[in-house]
C-alpha cells in the first residue's frame, strides 16, 4: 500500500489511529490523535478511509430523480391467507389437565388438584381477556365432568361465550370459550 505523508492511517492488531508524519523506507512515523509519535512497520497500518469524503458515505451517486422514483414505488404487500377452515381455530389452548400442571400429583387431594386447576383457568382466562386473545380452548377431559361443570360456572361470572369444543381436534374433553372483545377501551 502507497502511504503518504498526511494521510490517516489506523494500526492494525491495536487501538490507535493517527497521521502520517515521515516515512523512511518501509518505516512509518504516525503522530497519534493523543500526540505521540510512534514508527510502525508499513503492513502494520491501514489508511483510514472514514474520514477521506464524508460525503460519498453518507450520500448516494444515484441521481436525485432515481432515488424518487425508488421512494415513490408503491410497494406490494404480500397478504397472508388464512384457510377458512383456520379462519375460525381458536388462537390459544390451556390445558388442564393435572399432569400438565404439576410435575407429580402424588399427594395432593382431589380437592387441591380441582382448585389448581381451576386457579390456572381464571389465570389464563383473566390474562386472554387483557390480550385481547378472542377465542380460548380449555383442555379438561371426561372423567367424571365435575371440572367441566366447575369451568362452566367459572366462565358464567365473565362476559364470555362457552361451547364444547371441536370434537375432531379434541373429543368431548375440552371447552372453547369466546371472548366478547369492548369496542371502547375503558
Amino acid at each position: 500500500m502507497d502511504f503518504k505523508v498526511n494521510d490517516s492511517v489506523l494500526v492494525l492488531d491495536e487501538n490507535l489511529a493517527g497521521r502520517i508524519k515521515k516515512i523512511e523506507g518501509k518505516q512509518i512515523f504516525i503522530e497519534t490523535t493523543d500526540g505521540f509519535l510512534l514508527d510502525f512497520e508499513s503492513y502494520e497500518l491501514v489508511k483510514d478511509t472514514s474520514k477521506s469524503d464524508f460525503r460519498t458515505g453518507i450520500f448516494s451517486h444515484k441521481s436525485l430523480h432515481a432515488v424518487l422514483d425508488e421512494k415513490e414505488k408503491p410497494v406490494r404487500r404480500k397478504s397472508v391467507r388464512v384457510k377458512s377452515k383456520e379462519r375460525f381455530e381458536p388462537t390459544m389452548e390451556v390445558d388442564l389437565h393435572i399432569n400438565q400442571l404439576v410435575k407429580s400429583a402424588r399427594g395432593m387431594a382431589n380437592h387441591d388438584m380441582l382448585s389448581l386447576q381451576l386457579d390456572t383457568a381464571k389465570h389464563k382466562l383473566e390474562w386472554a381477556i387483557s390480550k385481547r386473545v378472542q377465542k380460548v380452548v380449555f383442555i379438561h377431559g371426561v372423567g367424571e365432568g365435575v371440572l367441566k361443570m366447575e369451568l362452566e360456572y367459572l366462565f358464567g361470572r365473565y362476559n364470555v361465550k362457552y361451547y364444547d369444543a371441536n370434537y375432531q381436534k379434541y373429543g368431548l374433553g375440552a371447552t372453547e370459550v369466546y371472548i366478547f372483545q369492548n369496542s371502547t377501551s375503558d
